[in-house]
């Protein structure tokens, strides 16, 4: 069964989730907005008995701390070191990638930095390709990157009004699905609880308008995935407003050992698919005697 803990990363407790036995293979699950580790409740369950899984809430997100942003600066850069600097002080020093949505961003940091450590990457709608970003539900955003943070007040307020209240949140998990009625609701009302807090507008505006950063990474990222050669296993959400198919199909162009899967969902697959991408999963790690 799952337990429950918590890591003081430089003054922050960081919440995580873990299961299964450290001699296993391991698989560190990185979460994406406006979720936390509790999306990856079921998958950690299916995979306990073959696996070591451990997945970290991010400061200011899920369980772990919410330092101020004169406490914390809130960037991708940052985010990777602490969850780098998580993954050292537990120990975890060689593992494969879960990586979705804000995962892939601090993944591949922490993957070129120690590419010795990563065995695989398992992309779960975890882009590194342009061609990945749906330019119109960016546009807004894009804005926010050409105009700069805290130069249009309205601008950030009609983002922060589509994007961060229960009703858009509810959107982000049930469009795309093949049941929205299925999806379960304790993800959008946890979501907007903790985004209802002082200054989180803010401080995901602050990551918003930071994401430019990411793109800019794309290219060395996917020169790590060509150097390198992770095998890498693609779970994609195919009706993904934000993150569509081609960036999933992008993938094809530098990773040579690709297992490719689209899934007739949305972009948090999980939540209608667990059962099957548990099971991809297995069959990915069996084929290449990852141990």
């Amino acid at each position: 069964m799952p337990h429950y803990g918590y890591e003081t990363v430089e003054e922050n407790k960081i919440f995580f989730r873990e299961a299964g036995d450290p001699s296993n293979p391991a698989i560190v699950l990185l979460h994406g907005f406006p979720h936390s580790s509790h999306q990856y409740r079921d998958l950690i369950t299916l995979l306990a008995d073959d696996f070591y899984l451990i997945a970290p809430d991010y400061p200011g997100f899920g369980a772990s701390d919410y330092p101020s942003r004169d406490e914390y600066t809130y960037t991708f850069d940052n985010i990777a070191d602490t969850v780098d600097t998580f993954l050292e002080q537990k120990g975890v020093d060689e593992y494969s990638l879960f990586i979705q949505d804000y995962g892939a961003p601090v993944g591949l940091r922490i993957a070129t930095e120690h590419p010795e450590r990563v065995q695989a990457i398992i992309t779960q709608n975890g882009n590194v390709y342009e061609e990945g970003l749906n330019e119109g539900a960016w546009a807004p955003i894009m804005q926010l990157w050409e105009e700069g943070r805290g130069q249009n007040a309205e601008l950030e307020a009609t983002i922060a009004k589509n994007v961060f209240s229960l009703e858009g949140l509810r959107w982000q998990y049930t469009h795309g699905t093949r049941n929205p009625d299925a999806i379960l609701p304790d993800n959008w009302i946890l979501d907007h609880q903790r985004l209802s807090r002082p200054g989180q507008h803010e401080v995901q505006l602050d990551l918003f308008y930071d994401y430019r950063n990411n793109v800019a990474k794309y290219p060395e990222w996917q020169a790590y995935l060509r150097e390198e050669q992770p095998p890498v296993l693609v779970v994609w959400g195919k009706n993904d407003a934000f993150f569509p198919a081609p960036g999933a199909e992008a993938f094809k162009r530098d990773v040579k050992d690709l297992d490719f899967n689209l899934l007739d969902t949305g972009h948090f697959a999980l939540e209608e698919d667990a059962e099957l991408i548990s099971g991809k999963v297995r069959a990915f790690f069996a084929a290449r005697n990852i141990d």
